[in-house]
């Protein structure tokens, strides 16, 4: 009698060079999440500025600074691939944080629930998904080119 356990079976096979387009078009994907927020956060600073200033936090011209730099600057960092590593765990830690400060979904009001509690839920899955690059790095494809 043969018994059959997930260890019978193979993954395919990916090839280096597969798996270095994939992280390209990865961070090109991701990459099309953080530049245009950063850059539409310069052209409208002021708005940015009121936004953080709404939700309570402390130096919103300094925050939106900040987001400004995060968003444009280090999303254009990942998508060259240059210290992808590094750019990525701050990216990811940068949107976990504002999953948390700006998609409290748990503390509004019932009618704000739904919409920011997919919001806050999209921040976690993209935090998830710059941390493979943290951990990884971004490919041959890349500045790095690892």
């Amino acid at each position: 009698m043969t018994t059959t356990t997930a260890s019978n079976y193979a993954a395919p096979a990916t090839t280096a060079a597969t798996q270095d387009a994939m992280a390209l078009v990865g961070r090109i994907l991701i990459a099309l999440l953080f530049i245009p927020a950063g850059f539409a956060k310069l052209t409208g600073f002021a708005g940015t500025v009121g936004y953080i200033t709404a939700v309570g936090l402390p130096l919103p011209q300094v925050a939106a600074a900040i987001a400004v730099i995060v968003e444009l600057g280090l999303g254009i960092l990942l998508l060259v691939g240059f210290k992808t590593r590094l750019t990525a765990l701050v990216l990811a830690l940068f949107t976990l944080a504002t999953a948390f400060f700006f998609h409290n979904y748990w503390a509004m009001p019932v009618e704000k629930v739904q919409m920011n509690q997919l919001q806050f839920f999209k921040n976690l899955a993209i935090a998830g998904g710059v941390f493979a690059f943290a951990a990884f790095g971004g490919g041959r494809f890349s500045i790095d080119r690892k």
